[in-house]
């Protein structure tokens, strides 16, 4: 059975119901960033009282879809942007 993404609509629908001025929160790992399919929208109370929206991943096997993609991590600041490092000459066949 093929999994489908959830919509930006179908996020906005979800969300429509919940408090406008409440943070929105997603558990994921900064240190080994992955890529995973949002499926709930859960509005909850914190244990100070604030209205809390948290967004959950599923539980199928192929929620987590791969690696964040790099551009993506750097833009969260989870990663400092890399360069590549210079090139050095190619060594011809005599060594030299």
């Amino acid at each position: 059975m093929p999994h489908t993404e959830m919509t930006v609509g179908a996020l906005i629908d979800l969300l429509s119901v919940c408090d406008r001025s409440a943070p929105v929160r997603q558990a994921m790992n900064p240190f080994f960033p992955m890529a995973h399919r949002l499926e709930q929208v859960v509005q909850a109370t914190d244990e100070t009282g604030q209205t809390v929206v948290y967004l959950a991943e599923g539980r199928d096997a192929d929620t987590q879809l791969g690696h964040l993609p790099p551009e993506v991590a750097v833009l969260l600041a989870w990663q400092v942007p890399v360069q590549t490092p210079p090139r050095r000459p190619r060594r011809t066949v005599g060594g030299q």
